[in-house]
């Protein structure tokens, strides 16, 4: 789908991709008008980018990966059936899956629409607005139905009431970080995604080495979680309540990285960045492509800089 989005733009306004991709990797031109129609039907239960106005893409010669952002970008309609994702194995499922919580759980835990400045015209808007009130009612959603019916989907790909519940997740999750946005963690999934090539995940094609974008979320989601957590606890308290679908007495700061831990060992998720292929020496590397996800780090819910991000991407080399 995000192919076919940076192809209906670039042939509907045809110039170097790296002219539309985000600053600082690119230029950050704005499409002048509306593009072609665009149908999409999402064959996983994950991104959400039938609903979102963001393309992501890796860029291989600069060992990062990033995204072009327009609300023209958005597609025409959508065709969102779960029988589509009923051939994917217990792996895909499972990364997938972890993309839309991270999605829901990110923009539910963004900062707030109505604290960031106000742009000199509607049309200097950025992509992403921060938490607000219609983003964090499909949010909210996203992350009942995360909770509840994604072990149910990496159990069993016949358990046709799981699949499509998560497919209704992942495409409400669209809608919520759509506006609202996501942060630290997709920060940090974008350069774990593209600075090694050395992952070969079970479960997918094994023609060559990648990280699959879901595990490279989730595996920093606990720590991010725990840094913002001081920003708004309350707002943590209910993302955790939401993906444990029961009241929690006496929550704190390590209460959402514990119910995060726990789904991951139930779906057997990756234990951690190092299972990634990386070790302590790339830190720094990590550090330097997180920090080039400016349009994501603006709407972390507290300020976070290289030493944040170091910390972080150290804590999770291993969630347990």
């Amino acid at each position: 789908m995000d192919t076919a989005k940076v192809a209906n733009l670039v042939s509907a306004h045809p110039a170097p991709v790296m002219d539309y991709v985000n600053p600082p990797v690119g230029k950050g031109k704005k499409p002048p008008s509306p593009l072609k129609p665009h149908l999409a039907i999402p064959t996983t239960s994950g991104t959400g980018s039938e609903a979102t106005t963001v393309a992501v893409l890796d860029i291989p010669d600069l060992k990062v990966k990033t995204g072009i952002s327009h609300r023209y970008l958005r597609a025409t309609q959508a065709i969102v059936d779960p029988d589509m994702t009923r051939s994917l194995g217990p792996e895909v499922t499972s990364s997938t899956g972890l993309d839309v919580v991270c999605h829901a759980a990110e923009s539910f835990l963004s900062k707030p629409f109505d604290t960031r400045g106000r742009p000199e015209s509607p049309d200097d808007r950025p992509p992403y607005q921060g938490s607000n009130p219609v983003a964090d009612v499909w949010s909210a959603k996203a992350l009942e139905f995360g909770g509840r019916y994604l072990r149910r989907a990496v159990a069993d790909s016949d358990d046709v009431e799981a699949r499509g519940f998560m497919m209704l997740a992942a495409t409400m999750a669209g809608v919520g970080f759509g506006s609202a946005g996501v942060h630290i963690p997709h920060s940090c999934a974008y350069p774990i995604a593209s600075v090694k090539h050395e992952c070969q995940p079970p479960g997918y094609p094994d023609d060559h080495p990648f990280v699959p974008h879901g595990h490279s979320v989730i595996v920093t989601a606990p720590a991010a979680f725990r840094f913002t957590y001081d920003a708004m606890p309350e707002r943590h308290h209910q993302v955790a309540e939401l993906l444990a679908g029961e009241p929690i007495t006496d929550p704190g700061p390590e209460t959402l990285p514990d119910i995060l831990r726990e789904l991951m060992q139930d779906i057997a998720a990756p234990r951690g960045v190092a299972e990634l292929g990386y070790t302590e020496d790339d830190i720094p590397a990590l550090v330097d492509g997180a920090l080039k996800q400016q349009r994501l780090l603006a709407v972390a819910p507290k300020d976070v800089g290289e030493e944040d991000l170091r910390h972080i991407i150290a804590a999770s080399m291993t969630n347990w």
